[in-house]
């Protein structure tokens, strides 16, 4: 690497003019910066993880050398249990959630990347990465700290069903989409109703093979009577969304309107169903021989539960993709102009396989900057390609959200990254009552 490419690499971090000297391939500035915040987002997330693990913390008291007098010198403990479990990852996610907040009041307002606060947003990343320690640091020196958990373990709990909510939200948004622009296409394609009818077809066959699936594993013909009543219930609300979806009155209300929505919302609930009863603690019975008896579970995949290590690292790369993608996809225009009530006129909508992301279309000057142009593209030059601040907003609901999920909701004092998926109650309600939402919140919008 040549001293002008590590020089542009050092210039990244205080802002993005410098990054155009950097080597490597051409980024447009608004995916920088969301990967950059995306990449402090992890950090926090695996040291929480971290910080959760028994395994960790026996591996370090064994093999670091005076363990205990480490932990003594930085007034940890005298085990540094001050800087593990639920306490711990409750002030570092509390001092990631005040960084998240703070840009989201700083960025209010934002139009276009030339303003003060645009340049505040999309660079100085190492002086930010100082901020974020220093936030999540400072936590642990908070007075009264037993206050301070009781409260923020309810603020957490809020911003994460607040979190859940608009990750539904959005989804049901997203069936409404993608029915309206593969409909609009009929009037110019009747090889859209085809795929119409394909996809609706799909969508069904796995909710009626899913519901069938957990019936066979998940209950017994003697007991198991809460999961049968579960997935009845939750089979009901399927067939439900599908009568209401095609009754003449929405029709008149919504001429757009399908079975294609009520499709994909079932599947969803068909697959929170099965992630509800995969969470529910085992239940276990005595047998006619006096031996305990697992039932109401399947009997495959236990020797992967055994394994706690490989379940401690399955679960953080789960949480993190999955919390990842719910951020960065809900804050785009067209997610939060949804959430807000604004939508594309039917006439205007132009039927796509990928409907989902923009046109792709690029004006004249933003293509030649990409053949002529400097590592960094800045396409936000004209107007913000995202909010920004309802950016933050959703990583610092986000935080909230990973606070209570590896701390095992409202069974904090008991929880470990090992047992991420051993289950736990808590989670089981957290998504049965996620299920019910996603329901509500689609029979309320069609």
């Amino acid at each position: 690497m040549s001293a002008r490419c590590c020089a542009g690499q050092l210039a990244c971090c205080c802002g993005n003019a410098g990054c155009s000297y950097c080597c490597g391939p051409k980024v447009r500035q608004s995916r920088s910066t969301r990967f950059m915040y995306a990449l402090y987002f992890i950090l926090v997330v695996i040291i929480c993880c971290i910080m959760m693990s028994n395994t960790v913390a026996n591996e370090m008291r064994e093999h670091i050398p005076y363990f205990e007098d480490i932990c003594k010198g930085i007034k940890a403990g005298d085990t540094c249990e001050k800087l593990v479990g639920y306490s711990a990852v409750y002030r570092v996610c509390f001092g990631m959630a005040c960084f998240f907040f703070i840009f989201c009041l700083l960025t209010l307002n934002i139009n276009n990347s030339k303003s003060c606060r645009a340049y505040i947003h999309n660079g100085f990343w190492f002086f930010k990465l100082l901020l974020l320690g220093a936030m999540c640091s400072g936590a642990f020196f908070i007075p009264d700290q037993e206050t301070f958990l009781n409260a923020w373990r309810y603020v957490g709990a809020v911003g994460g069903f607040l979190f859940i909510v608009i990750q539904l939200l959005l989804l049901v948004e997203f069936a409404h989409k993608w029915n309206k622009n593969w409909t609009a296409g009929t009037a110019t394609n009747k090889l859209w109703y085809a795929s119409l009818s394909l996809v609706t077809l799909i969508t069904y066959s796995i909710t009626t093979g899913g519901l069938i699936w957990m019936a066979v594993f998940y209950t017994q013909k003697d007991g198991c009577m809460e999961n049968k009543i579960l997935l009845g219930v939750n089979g009901g609300l399927c067939l439900l969304m599908s009568v209401v979806s095609i009754s003449p009155s929405v029709r008149d209300r919504q001429p757009h309107s399908g079975i294609l929505q009520s499709g994909l919302i079932s599947c969803y609930v068909t697959y929170l169903t099965f992630s509800a009863l995969s969470s529910k603690p085992a239940e276990v019975v005595l047998d006619e021989h006096g031996k305990n008896v697992t039932i109401c579970v399947p009997n495959f995949g236990q020797d992967l539960y055994r394994d706690k290590t490989l379940v401690a690292g399955l679960g953080t790369a789960i949480l993190c993709v999955c919390i990842l993608y719910s951020c960065l996809t809900s804050t785009t225009r067209s997610s939060s102009d949804a959430l807000q009530g604004r939508y594309t006129a039917p006439e205007l909508e132009v039927a796509r396989c990928c409907f989902c992301f923009g046109s792709g279309g690029e004006d004249a000057e933003e293509k030649r900057n990409m053949k002529e142009g400097p590592r960094v593209i800045y396409d936000e030059k004209k107007s913000t390609v995202y909010s920004y601040a309802y950016f933050h907003f959703m990583f610092f609901l986000a935080s909230l959200y990973v606070m209570m999920t590896v701390t095992n909701w409202f069974n904090y004092e008991s929880a470990n990254i090992e047992t991420f998926f051993s289950g736990s109650w808590s989670i089981f309600w957290v998504k049965m009552a996620s299920c019910w939402i996603c329901v509500l919140l689609y029979l309320g919008m069609v």
